[in-house]
């Protein structure tokens, strides 16, 4: 119900929605016919169907190479998330997971869901890395080992100053931007980014996580994580967890804004990582997410709704960005119009506003400077259409009914 008032709030959602589920569905035809195989890319729509659809205009070689890539650091992952594994077990695994990938044997329980059958069926994963190009296992195994290694150390860390964020974000995902530059470079298609600016591909979405999930990872049974580093949030509360109480929204608000900008740091490098790339589907995979978490963060600043539930775009919004980057000039305009919603936003009374202002404006000026902003039509900001609700609901019936016929055709 909730999708069909949205809809049709904004008709215009409609067939860029249409457009990824036929995609989405294209994806699931496309698994391949072995046992190996097959389940690492079920396995990756069931973790995460949107990184499933943008994976899947990568050349075959590359999106192999991806796919082995995101599973393994994501079964990585879940064996740092699992509260419920002591210390002593974790670490090791953590930091010898790398050797485990060689291994078609091994497997640990962990982890709940599809996560727990990632991991309970792990040797799927090591079989089919085991066919990649030697240069994808090596970039691979290195990821792997500095991650394992990284995450080891914030077990027994915690989050204390804006440079140990800054190292913990490293850790989890800037390590993922720099591993995905060694990937592309292998497959012969692109120079090899540095690593500055890999890491800061990886931090942006890992920060704009990191914000979103505030809630989900204080709630975490059964111990809370803390990813939020007390340099920021002990100047508005004495715990962090203070910051989800209905009585400190005013404190939340105004730290939940100083880690926005924070993460708003990272922009403009993020930019120039784009700008430099040259294949067109390397591009789309890399700039989709970039935009999604521009788009996050806007939606997040100064929103106490992160501190209730779950704060994220609308599925209609998320269907037009997946189906309207392709160019830099499409990214340039994202950012540009994100920018501006989240720029509108600021409340001058707000502690952080200056500094805030002054990222916003400088990634404002990078947008302009591009040139491209002239002969666009934005499709994020925008003013409400007229629309006949009439119309709206006869172009609705003919969609559905579309639909139905393709669905048919395929039984």
């Amino acid at each position: 119900m909730g999708t069909l008032r949205a809809i049709l709030k904004n008709p215009d959602d409609l067939y860029p929605l249409i457009k990824l589920k036929l995609a989405a569905r294209h994806a699931e035809k496309q698994i391949p016919p072995e046992p190996h195989w097959g389940f690492c890319y079920l396995m990756l729509q069931k973790v995460s169907r949107s990184f499933a659809l943008v994976i899947q205009q990568l050349p075959v070689e590359l999106r192999d190479a991806v796919c082995i890539f995101y599973l393994v650091l994501r079964a990585l992952d879940t064996v740092e998330d699992d509260t419920s594994i002591p210390t002593d077990v974790k670490v090791p695994i953590l930091i010898s997971f790398h050797q485990h990938v060689y291994d078609r044997e091994w497997h640990f329980a962990c982890g709940t869901k599809e996560y727990k059958v990632l991991m309970d069926q792990f040797h799927h994963v090591s079989t089919a890395f085991l066919e990649l190009g030697k240069l994808y296992q090596q970039a691979i195994e290195d990821i792997t080992m500095r991650m394992g290694a990284g995450m080891a150390k914030f077990i027994c860390k915690e989050v204390e100053t804006t440079d140990d964020y800054d190292e913990y974000c490293h850790y989890v995902a800037g390590l993922v931007g720099l591993g995905l530059s060694k990937l592309f470079h292998a497959s012969g298609t692109e120079d090899l980014a540095s690593d500055s600016l890999s890491n800061s591909m990886g931090l942006f979405l890992q920060k704009t996580n990191i914000i979103r999930d505030y809630l989900e990872d204080i709630n975490e049974v059964p111990k809370c994580r803390m990813f939020w580093p007390r340099e920021i949030w002990s100047k508005y509360v004495n715990k962090l967890e203070d910051l989800k109480y209905e009585e400190n929204s005013v404190k939340a608000v105004q730290c939940l804004n100083e880690m926005v900008t924070n993460a708003l740091s990272h922009v403009e490098d993020c930019l120039t990582y784009m700008f430099n790339l040259r294949d067109p589907s390397i591009f789309r995979f890399c700039a989709i997410p970039q935009v999604m978490a521009i788009g996050t963060l806007a939606m997040c600043y100064d929103n106490i709704e992160v501190f209730r539930g779950v704060v994220k775009m609308r599925r209609g919004l998320t269907a037009k960005v997946i189906d309207r980057t392709k160019t830099m000039a499409d990214v340039y305009g994202a950012f540009f119009d994100f920018s501006c919603m989240l720029k509108s936003k600021v409340n001058n009374n707000d502690p952080n506003a200056t500094k805030t202002l002054k990222r916003l404006d400088a990634i404002l000026k990078t947008c302009r400077d591009s040139g491209t902003l002239n002969k666009r039509k934005s499709y994020i900001i925008r003013s409400e259409p007229n629309y006949s609700p009439v119309l709206i609901v006869v172009i609705f019936i003919i969609l559905a009914i579309i639909l139905a016929q393709l669905s048919g055709n395929r039984s």
